[in-house]
């Protein structure tokens, strides 16, 4: 198996879910007491909440940036970015490093596009459901996204930051979460992503109105092909 570095810590709920279930997918297709061999470096994530201005983020990717090339000195052969919204990050990141990193955003456009679906909406913070740096991912393998609704973009973004980041699962949480679903397939959606790590905390994946795409298991998916996918020989 290839050894794989995880830049985590935003949040470290996300990191435990991506630990966990890369762990399962090695373990079922691999042998029953495997583990994958995972690089892990859990950033302070006080460091990289609220970025506004383009300073900030230049300071955020400095810091992801220095995180990914630790992991690639230690010994990791490829990357992946625990955390959907610092994928606005991506290009800055991956300068700064000479293994690839698989992009989330990537991998939910295949998968949507495999499974043939043309018309989505996408849930996660304000900055991936606004800014372009996802949606032109997800658009560039032929999805249509429907334009965020702001109320929704306001209410979302509190959940994840205000409850889902720090470990808060809340009823009142799954009930908003289940008529905003409702209401996109309404509005003619065919499928929705969830493009936040911790938002299946509080949606049920396998039995809603709507094919829910969740980005966390799709990128953990997406771990666990690579770190099994048997390295090139000369």
């Amino acid at each position: 198996m290839r050894k794989l570095g995880l830049i985590g810590g935003m949040s470290w709920v996300s990191t435990g879910i991506y630990y966990e279930r890369i762990n399962r997918l090695v373990q079922k297709r691999s042998a029953p007491m495997a583990s994958a061999p995972l690089l892990i470096e859990s950033l302070d994530f006080c460091e990289l909440y609220g970025l506004q201005d383009d300073k900030d983020w230049k300071r955020a990717a400095g810091v992801l940036g220095r995180s990914a090339k630790r992991l690639e000195d230690a010994g990791a052969k490829a990357l992946i970015i625990g955390a959907n919204s610092m994928h606005k990050l991506y290009d800055e990141v991956a300068a700064q490093v000479d293994i690839p990193i698989l992009h989330i955003a990537e991998h939910v456009g295949l998968a949507l596009k495999a499974a043939g679906h043309k018309n989505a909406a996408l849930l996660g913070t304000r900055n991936v459901m606004t800014e372009s740096f996802y949606r032109k991912r997800l658009v560039s393998h032929g999805i249509d996204l429907l334009p965020p609704n702001m109320k929704n973009v306001e209410t979302l973004n509190r959940i994840i930051y205000d409850e889902l980041m720090v470990g808060k699962v809340t009823r009142d949480a799954e009930r908003q979460l289940r008529t905003i679903i409702t209401t996109k397939a309404q509005d003619g959606a065919d499928s929705i992503v969830l493009a936040c790590t911790e938002l299946d905390l509080i949606v049920d994946v396998d039995a809603n109105v709507l094919p829910v795409f969740d980005s966390t298991r799709i990128h953990c998916q997406a771990a666990a092909d690579w770190i099994l996918e048997q390295e090139l020989v000369d």
